[in-house]
């Protein structure tokens, strides 16, 4: 039977409270001695990669300490979508001023997601905002890269660093989530999505809903959602780079992310699994350079242009 739904998974089982968050337990510790003493509560700054809890906990804050008021009193943004300083200056300069706090909320709370998105100069602003408001209002940045997060903001947060969820984690959510949908699924199947989520618990639970709308959730049926059967094809673009056809494996890797939808960080992991499958005595150095690239996408570089500069690369290997 296949299943049909308009509700995503991923916001029907998000947690409602701090203690039902999926591993994080340092963090979650943490967080509940801070909580204890609300007014003196600091500005957070939660880093980590996709998919592991950072929004989701900024949300059960904001419920744990605004109550039923938390949703006019917590202002959620998105920095890749509002990045710059007009965003900084006009939106959360607006919501942080002091006008209309009820006196039964300590302050108000602005998430804001994908910080490490601004440009230095928004961040500048933004710095200067959380000094000006810091009576009154508290920021829960989030960012993926911390590095990219300018020092002067660091200093004025406490920084939390989160931690991918375990393949076992996961494992056990898809299987309650699984049990609690009342859908046909075998351990093989779920153990492919754990192991492909790659502690993405987030893309792990889209998977999972998008196996189950094709059936049963079986290896078949995951590899059919997520495009596994493409590894062959990145596997063969690495061969043609190697043998020094550019243009070639050029050609095939833009088909594979335009036409099949594959993502540029899944061809970064499946060619470095590709290279490490490799009989070849400069599997360190093609990773090192496999490394460099994907830091360069993760940092903003145009990403068709640094997987083309990747193969470029990686033909310097072509036995002539």
């Amino acid at each position: 039977m296949k299943i049909q739904s308009n509700v995503m998974w991923t916001e029907k089982y998000r947690p409602q409270k701090i203690s039902e968050l999926i591993n994080q337990k340092e963090t979650i510790g943490s967080l509940n001695s801070m909580l204890k003493n609300q007014p003196e509560l600091p500005h957070l700054l939660f880093s980590g990669s996709a998919g592991v809890g950072k929004t989701t906990i900024s949300l059960c804050i904001c419920k744990e300490i605004l109550g039923e008021y938390w949703k006019n009193y917590t202002l959620e943004l998105n920095a890749s979508d509002e990045r710059g300083i007009n965003m900084v200056r006009e939106r959360v300069k607006k919501f942080s001023r002091f006008a209309g706090l009820d006196t039964k909320i300590p302050f108000k709370i602005i998430i804001l997601d994908e910080a490490d998105e601004m440009t230095s100069d928004a961040q500048t602003a933004l710095r200067r905002i959380i000094e000006d408001t810091a009576k009154f209002c508290r920021f829960i940045l989030i960012a993926n890269n911390l590095s990219k997060i300018i020092e002067p903001i660091q200093s004025r947060c406490v920084v939390f660093k989160f931690t991918k969820v375990s393949e076992k984690d996961i494992l056990l959510h898809l299987k309650q989530i699984g049990k609690n949908e009342k859908i046909k699924m075998d351990e093989k199947g779920l153990g492919a999505i754990s192991a492909y989520a790659d502690g993405d618990l987030r893309h792990a639970i889209n998977i999972l809903q998008a196996s189950a709308s094709t059936g049963n959730v079986t290896v078949d049926s995951v590899k059919s959602v997520i495009g596994l059967t493409k590894t062959n094809d990145v596997q063969n673009i690495l061969k043609m780079a190697i043998d020094g056809k550019i243009s070639e494996s050029r050609e095939k890797m833009i088909e594979l992310i335009k036409v099949y939808g594959m993502s540029e960080s899944d061809f970064l992991k499946y060619i470095n699994q590709a290279i490490f499958n490799l009989k070849n005595d400069n599997i360190a150095e093609m990773s090192e350079i496999t490394a460099k690239y994907d830091y360069r996408i993760l940092a903003g570089a145009n990403p068709e242009i640094q997987l083309s500069a990747l193969l470029a690369e990686l033909t310097k290997f072509s036995k002539k």
